[in-house]
């Protein structure tokens, strides 16, 4: 293997896998990197420094790190390997081990590769990791971050972390207690984004309804002073054709009226929820150690629906939780059934070391038998997606177009975009229609 040479400038690659708010934070370091005088190395060009910022949701998750950290490796032999995210915090050790990793770092140090890369010097050749972490819970800075990528589209980092420590969750592990920035410094981030002409911004966090625990704000607040940015675009029909803004999942305890009434009379916020239900079932909700009933949760639905008849509702789901038994199966698959939701997130529960449920005494649901629930929510969500869609059909909406890729059977080019309600459409390319908004009749869509 040929040494690494050092050069005052070098090409980065970046993967990112996992959430939102992890693609948020990689394009934040990108832009980071670029301004010290890096550039991001293109579609198959080698790399002099490759950074992999990994998900550590499920041990799914875990297993699609490790497959891509082998093949970022088999990809860039001569590279500087830098793994780092929610994997990297978790166990650190077992990345190390992987033959070909160079650094391993923590939750707080990637916010350092700035500086870290601009003191790299060589790359040596025994390939032993070294690893940098910081205890997670020792952690109160809050890095700021938003996604550029897509001038269209702005994921906004609100909020990090969380102090729930449900039973099944390693999240307040990889990602620390709950922080966040004041109102100002986001407001001023959100006005960057749409002078820089990102038509969409969509707030993003751990736990975004905890807002303002670090700061002594209140999440309502920072709705109310987003919703009155100034946009660069004037002459239009109404508000929302300037700019919208939509908020990522919400917990359900912390989704008050007041933020349902907010939302259903602002001028820029968009019709469209996501709320964790996690289990329809009280029983597994309080082994969880989730924070509601099943009642609230459909009480904030029908009030969501009361206000905003139109509005998408998108719902994450859990199955094959330990104690999930057929009898609270059922009571799960009813309640589902019975909510006026649009689509559903659907996770099958994997053991995550060092969290309470192993500690109970609970029937552990055979792994055949979670995948099978998790086809019967998925066929459950697709109907419902469908109904929701055709339920819309003839309705006016405002569609934001994104660029084309896709093409139709004859060879056309299609571009897609989304409406308020977030129905995903589409209509032949038209390059002047990217990243603008317009007006639509909601074609018939299956």
């Amino acid at each position: 293997m040929q040494p690494f040479l050092r050069k005052q400038t070098m090409t980065i690659a970046f993967t990112t896998l996992g959430c939102k708010l992890n693609f948020a934070e990689s394009s934040s370091l990108a832009k980071a990197l670029i301004a010290r005088g890096h550039t991001r190395a293109k579609q198959g060009e080698p790399a002099d420094i490759c950074i992999i910022n990994t998900c550590s949701v499920t041990d799914t998750a875990d297993h699609k790190d490790r497959q891509m950290i082998h093949r970022i490796r088999r990809q860039n032999p001569n590279a500087i390997l830098i793994v780092t995210g929610c994997y990297a915090q978790l166990k650190p050790g077992e990345i190390a081990n992987i033959e070909g990793v160079d650094y391993v770092l923590g939750q707080d140090e990637k916010f350092n590769l700035p500086d870290f890369i601009g003191s790299l010097e060589s790359k040596v050749d025994s390939r032993k990791s070294k690893v940098y972490i910081s205890p997670i819970r020792e952690i109160d800075d809050f890095h700021g971050a938003y996604s550029k990528d897509d001038r269209t589209r702005c994921f906004l980092k609100v909020q990090d972390g969380c102090n729930y420590f449900c039973s099944y969750c390693t999240i307040p592990m990889a990602r620390g207690k709950s922080r966040n920035p004041s109102i100002s410094s986001l407001v001023k981030e959100a006005q960057e984004a749409l002078d820089g002409g990102a038509k969409e911004i969509i707030l993003s966090g751990v736990n975004i309804g905890d807002f303002g625990r670090s700061t002594n704000e209140h999440f309502i607040d920072l709705l109310r002073a987003l919703d009155n940015l100034q946009s660069p675009i004037s002459n239009v029909q109404s508000p929302m054709d300037t700019y919208r803004i939509r908020i990522s999942s919400c917990e359900p305890n912390l989704l008050s009226d007041e933020i349902i009434e907010f939302v259903a009379h602002s001028a820029h916020f968009a019709p469209h929820f996501h709320i964790p239900l996690q289990s329809g079932s009280n029983t597994v909700l309080k082994i969880m150690g989730r924070r509601y009933t099943r009642e609230l949760f459909a009480e904030r639905v029908a009030h969501i629906k009361s206000v905003m008849p139109h509005a998408f509702i998108g719902v994450d789901c859990m199955v094959g939780v330990r104690g999930e038994t057929a009898e609270c199966w059922g009571e799960y698959v009813d309640f589902i059934e019975s909510l006026p939701v649009s689509q559903l997130h659907v996770f099958t529960y994997s053991e995550r070391a060092n969290t309470r449920m192993l500690e109970m005494d609970l029937e552990v649901i055979p792994q055949k038998e979670r995948e099978r629930r998790s086809k019967v929510l998925h066929e459950i969500s697709a109907r419902k997606t469908e109904a929701f869609y055709k339920e819309h059909e003839g309705f006016e909406a405002l569609v934001l177009w994104e660029s084309g890729n896709g093409r139709k059977a004859n060879g056309d080019r299609l571009m897609y975009g989304f409406t308020e309600n977030y129905i995903k459409v589409s209509c032949p390319y038209d390059r002047a229609k990217v990243n603008t908004f317009e007006r639509i009749t909601v074609p018939h869509l299956h």
